[in-house]
């Protein structure tokens, strides 16, 4: 069966807690009054009438300032959030490289960690024992396997989640920026990863800034603003009208964006 992403009207609320404490003179009187204010919720519109298909065999770039919802529509995607309005319809397996970092436990060794994280992706028993092995020396972790997690460096940590979320492929892959994980020495290891899963994926969707690296992988766009969909066409379409909404100086984005 083949791949593919349909959103129609899809939107997130989230909700969210206020303190209504007004401004005071002093600290003193603001850090009394605060226990006895009740907190009022109330809900955050993140998404909001997104509607897309992307078929199989696309490359399609998720192009918006900071803060406009791509990393949010990323975790919807991937089913870390539920959609609380419209529907979505994901067909194919799905490997996302949002958090390298998510679902680790610090108090669990090295190899325990594979073995939750593998759990959480979905992967079963005789797939995760497959990996354990590959993950330890893709990673340069096996000789620290039954150590704790608390005691790798940050490196250390990203080599093993990255090692992990790229261990099998999938048909779907889900990226928030091209994620070159660990040291200089880690780097292009990392990259040849990274282009084997892209091109082995049936469905890509990248979100990013750098629109040289967009130009190369994806052939289409989506450009959100607000959590609203306010484009979609051709790549080199989607940069320019994203560029219309950013607002900068085109000498600085040139400079940011390598272009």
């Amino acid at each position: 069966m083949s791949s593919h992403i349909i959103a129609s009207d899809l939107g997130l609320d989230i909700p969210h807690f206020l303190q209504d404490v007004p401004i005071q003179q002093s600290l003193y009187t603001t850090l009394v009054r605060a226990p006895f204010t009740r907190p009022r919720r109330e809900y955050r519109t993140l998404l909001s009438g997104l509607s897309f298909e992307i078929r199989q065999g696309e490359r399609v770039a998720i192009l918006g300032r900071n803060g406009a919802g791509k990393t949010t529509l990323l975790r919807v995607l991937t089913g870390a959030f539920e959609p609380t309005h419209g529907s979505l319809d994901i067909q194919g397996s799905r490997q996302a490289l949002l958090n390298l970092g998510l679902g680790f436990n610090s108090e669990a060794t090295v190899q325990e960690n594979i073995y939750l994280r593998a759990i959480a992706m979905g992967m079963r028993g005789a797939e995760i024992r497959d990996v354990v092995v590959p993950v330890l020396e893709f990673s340069e972790l096996a000789d620290v396997a039954n150590h704790r997690l608390a005691t790798l460096s940050s490196g250390q940590r990203m080599r093993l989640g990255f090692a992990i979320s790229t261990a099998v492929q999938h048909d779907i892959m889900l990226l928030d920026e091209w994620i070159g994980a660990g040291d200089a020495g880690f780097v292009e290891k990392a990259k040849q990863r990274m282009t084997s899963r892209v091109d082995g994926s049936k469905i890509v969707v990248l979100a990013s800034h750098n629109f040289p690296l967009l130009r190369k992988v994806c052939t289409r766009g989506i450009v959100i603003d607000h959590g609203r969909m306010v484009y979609a066409g051709e790549i080199e379409d989607s940069i320019k009208e994203y560029k219309k909404i950013y607002q900068v100086d085109p000498v600085y984005i040139a400079n940011k964006t390598g272009q």
